[in-house]
């Protein structure tokens, strides 16, 4: 079966991108101004964090089966039927956890490994070719590594990952329970 681009979602997912790459960018440049080496590299592994984590979701989101979450939403548990939401738009929110918060925290993330890369350069003098080789190949290290691990995690424990989100959805739901 032939599916159709939905250019209405196609449309407002890069919107979306658009004004949370700019959030992000604004907040590394606010805190990165002035600031030390240490929240620096705390910024910078947040965002790798932030990038694996939301990889984390998307990949149990689409490897997640629905039944489970059945049976716990008819004994009531909290955020089954959050998670029945999410799996039912497995699509999307894979979209938006690998694509839009996995990419924008990889572009953020690269952005100011270069920032740490001219402050080091800057300060202490080091070899500017050297010092962006080692930072920026950390930086994709860890990244891809994460990922690499969180994908196996994220697949063998789809289940309860995707009930943690439904859950932490939960809290914020404005329906009856």
């Amino acid at each position: 079966m032939k599916t159709k681009t939905d250019f209405r979602w196609v449309s407002r997912i890069v919107a979306v991108s658009v004004a949370m790459s700019m959030t992000f960018t604004l907040i590394a440049s606010n805190v990165l101004e002035g600031a030390g080496y240490a929240v620096a590299f705390i910024l910078l592994f947040l965002f790798i964090a932030l990038g694996v984590g939301f990889d984390i979701l998307g990949v149990a989101v689409t490897s997640a089966d629905e039944t489970p979450f059945h049976s716990m939403a008819s004994h009531h548990e909290r955020g089954a039927a959050e998670a029945i939401r999410l799996l039912r738009r497995s699509e999307r929110v894979a979209s938006i956890c690998n694509d839009v918060v996995g990419d924008i925290s990889g572009i953020v993330s690269g952005a100011t490994a270069a920032v740490i890369s001219a402050n080091l350069v800057r300060d202490f003098g080091l070899k500017n070719v050297l010092t962006q080789l080692l930072v920026t190949g950390a930086v994709a290290g860890l990244t891809i590594g994460g990922k690499a691990v969180g994908k196996t995690f994220a697949i063998n424990s789809d289940t309860g990952i995707v009930l943690a989100v439904g859950k932490a959805i939960s809290v914020f739901s404005s329906r009856k329970k």
